[in-house]
């Protein structure tokens, strides 16, 4: 019999979704007499992604939405990334290096979002070698555009994505990779309520886990979506429930309550990463707290020394059965099933709504009554094991555990002078610059706080000054939105009697230093500057030949900068391209030194040659895509055939049979050949591989259309006369159009040119 009044409560169903994820959530209800409503008709709603904005202002003891605004900070990976980055950082200055606080926090892989974190990313790359990287859109789940690159350096420059350091020593059962997927609530953002659900699954990859086999995704990547497209594999997806897994573990020798004690702290410093965030912007959308709490999916990863990492937080975990009955399906049905049960017990859905507005031990210790399988984290038993991470707990949070904070929260003064004059005090803090002048309450505060006496003393003070005319309520209102304030901006650090007296250097990256020389081209010389590490070795080697010690005053000067989105190059104070990775450094430094070799009745063309005194090949590459491949291709034809191979040519106008080379060096060209003087152009070669298909003798009007993109004139775009004469180019000069794996085919096309006599063809 329902203990609610005859006008039943409503549950709304919404978002993207499967009729499986909202299938528990409504069975359970319906059996305590709930009946399905709309968006205006709820008392509990059940969204699947994120809720209208508006949603939220309906939120209350009596409208319980399933979401926190502000989520994003723990299920988007770059957030999650940001905020737990955040924690750790906060952790080090004011505990060091060493302490176990900071430890405590090693438990996620470093990860660099993209754009603006590339310049780390190829540091740290060059650094260690031996790490491998995963790459992730930041905001999707199912495993959707997750690989692992064998090259960060090519990471993609767009937003939204993360690159983040792979755990390359997991973990494995019966030789198959494997992630836990366990199950956190957080009941509400304040007071501060965390939960852990005892159950969850083990995911296996459908193929076993091998260090060289980085490419299969069914080996590497845990996720169901992915394995059950494995047509190879007997068990594409398979679930192991924890009670197995641990039962397996001790099976093993190994301490399975030491991983779990590891992560249930793991899960809880997550959640206590977000939590600033999420009240931030529950403010901001007048979400009352009381009415919103979050179930989310943590896909923790377990290395080969027992150790759990924390892999991503997902939004609306699917409570859909992925496995197959006899690969685990039946009990992931029932874990599910119990989970959504045992949540709704917690919240008090199958409760009439409580009446009161306050949140104390006692509506604490009912909640944990009905949590059935659902792990109380926090708050703790021991408030102090988590105080570090805290720092200030809100007031909500300090009179549901008054008892426990009154003994373990006290304060120091970080990086601050006080400013007397007369009987006034001002604050100035030199990290943020922030300047305050205090009232006489704020000054009583500050004196007191900054000693290290815990709120409780201090409440007892202002009670004292206020000569009992102020309600207490009020003056602990009053006490935390100064203390507040000042911990928001830096003012007051942890004082627990464990934290360093001296502030640990930051880990901010420090700006690298500066590489220098000189670039000589074309009788110009430009000063260049990059900053050392990767990007220095890199123009160094590929420009070598380029690259002098010279005392002569430079015409321009070249800088490689790191910027927000990669790398630029600019030139004096002009940028000449933005976005650039590791590997698009050099081609652009080499495409602008082009730019700056025409001359008045000259075309610059940016063609690779192969040479020879008796003249040149010019190609033309495919695009970006192929471009690699057919420049592989000609470095072999190049060497079988002792061609020089260079960039860049100058087309006279006068003479548009006649080409001079620049000679722009190209990676692991053969330089022993170098022509400064006028040759006649041979052959013009056009690797493509959708033309070559159709053709191999294309028409003057097809390569003029495919040099046009690569010739360059001083003015922008080309003149009649420009035009003229690489039209007369394209007829006269002996063409074909080839693809570029066809090594074979393009050397029995030289072979037939005065470049390379057959007798020296090399098939």
């Amino acid at each position: 019999m329902s203990a609610y009044p005859p006008t039943s409560p409503r549950f709304w169903l919404s978002g993207k979704r499967h009729a499986e994820q909202d299938r528990f959530f409504r069975q359970t209800l319906e059996t305590h007499g709930w009946q399905e409503g709309d968006e205006q008709q709820w008392q509990a709603a059940w969204v699947t992604g994120m809720p209208p904005k508006a949603a939220f202002k309906e939120a209350s003891p009596s409208r319980v939405m399933n979401h926190i605004p502000g989520n994003a900070a723990l299920t988007v990976k770059s957030r999650l990334h940001a905020g737990l980055s955040a924690l750790r950082e906060r952790t080090r200055r004011h505990y060091g290096d060493g302490h176990a606080n900071t430890q405590r926090m090693n438990f996620f892989p470093r990860a660099y979002e993209m754009p603006h974190d590339y310049p780390a990313l190829i540091e740290d790359a060059a650094a260690h070698p031996e790490k491998r990287w995963i790459l992730k859109p930041t905001n999707a789940s199912k495993g959707k555009g997750v690989q692992v690159l064998r090259d960060p350096t090519t990471a993609s420059l767009t937003s939204n994505w993360l690159v983040q350091e792979y755990v390359a020593n997991p973990h494995t059962i019966r030789g198959h990779k494997y992630v836990l997927r366990l199950y956190m609530l957080i009941a509400s953002i304040d007071p501060l309520r965390i939960y852990l659900y005892d159950q969850g699954f083990a995911k296996l990859a459908s193929a076993p886990w091998s260090p060289d086999d980085i490419d299969n995704p069914f080996s590497q990547l845990t996720n169901p979506d992915i394995n059950a497209l494995n047509l190879d594999a007997e068990v594409p997806v398979e679930f192991i429930d924890l009670d197995r897994y641990r039962e397996w573990l001790r099976e093993q020798g190994h301490d399975d309550q030491a991983l779990f004690s590891q992560l249930h702290d793991l899960a809880t410093l997550t959640a206590l990463s977000g939590v600033d965030a999420m009240r931030e912007r529950s403010q901001q959308d007048e979400a009352d707290p009381r009415g919103c709490y979050e179930l989310i999916g943590l896909d923790c990863l377990v290395d080969d020394q027992l150790k759990p990492w924390i892999l991503e937080c997902n939004l609306s975990p699917s409570l859909g059965t992925c496995a197959k009955p006899e690969h685990g399906g039946v009990i992931e049905e029932v874990v599910k099933g119990d989970l959504v049960r045992d949540m709704i017990a917690l919240i008090g859905l199958d409760q009439p709504p409580s009446e009161t507005d306050t949140f104390d031990a006692s509506t604490l210790a009912a909640e944990r009554e009905h949590a059935g399988g659902f792990v109380p984290l926090y708050p703790a038993p021991d408030v102090s094991r988590y105080l570090p991470f805290i720092g200030l707990p809100s007031l909500a949070d300090y009179r549901l555990a008054d008892d426990q904070y009154a003994q373990t929260l006290s304060f120091k003064a970080h990086d601050v002078s006080e400013i007397i004059e007369g009987e006034r005090l001002a604050l100035y803090h030199h990290t943020s610059g922030k300047y305050f002048q205090l009232n006489d309450s704020a000054a009583l505060i500050w004196l007191l706080a900054s000693e290290g006496e815990p709120p409780e003393t201090i409440l007892e003070h202002l009670h004292v000054a206020s000569n009992g005319q102020v309600e207490t309520r009020s003056l602990e209102n009053d006490l935390w939105m100064t203390l507040s304030l000042w911990w928001q901006h830096g003012l007051l650090a942890p004082s627990d009697g464990e934290a360093s007296t001296s502030i640990a250097s930051t880990q901010t990256r420090e700006p690298a230093q500066t590489w220098r020389s000189s670039l000589f081209f074309d009788q110009r010389y430009w000063s260049i500057s990059a900053p050392q590490g990767p990007v220095a070795k890199q123009i160094a080697a590929s420009l070598e030949p380029l690259l002098e010690t010279t005392k002569q005053a430079p015409n321009e000067s070249l800088h490689i900068l790191e910027s927000a989105n990669g790398f630029c190059l600019s030139s004096d104070n002009r940028i000449i391209r933005s976005h650039l990775n590791l590997n698009e450094i050099v081609p652009a430094i080499t495409q602008f030194c082009l730019t700056r070799t025409a001359r008045d009745q000259h075309l610059v063309l940016d063609v690779v040659l192969l040479s020879r005194q008796e003249g040149h090949i010019a190609c033309m590459l495919p695009a970006e895509g192929a471009s690699a491949q057919a420049l592989a291709t000609l470095e072999s034809v190049a060497k079988q055939n002792g061609l020089a191979l260079t960039r860049g040519a100058r087309l006279s106008l006068s003479a548009p049979t006649l080409l001079e080379p620049l000679n722009l060096p190209l990676e692991e060209a053969d330089s022993a050949f170098l022509f400064q003087e006028h040759s006649d152009c041979v052959g013009l070669l056009w690797l493509d591989e959708l033309n070559a298909a159709n053709t191999q003798t294309p028409s003057s009007l097809e390569l003029l259309g495919a040099l046009l993109p690569l010739a360059i004139e001083e003015q922008s775009g080309l003149s009649p006369a420009a035009l003229t004469a690489l039209q007369y180019f394209s007829q006269e000069t002996r063409s074909t159009v080839l693809a570029s794996t066809e090594i074979e085919a393009i050397t029995l096309w030289l072979n037939k040119t005065p470049l390379l006599p057959s007798s020296q063809a090399a098939v």
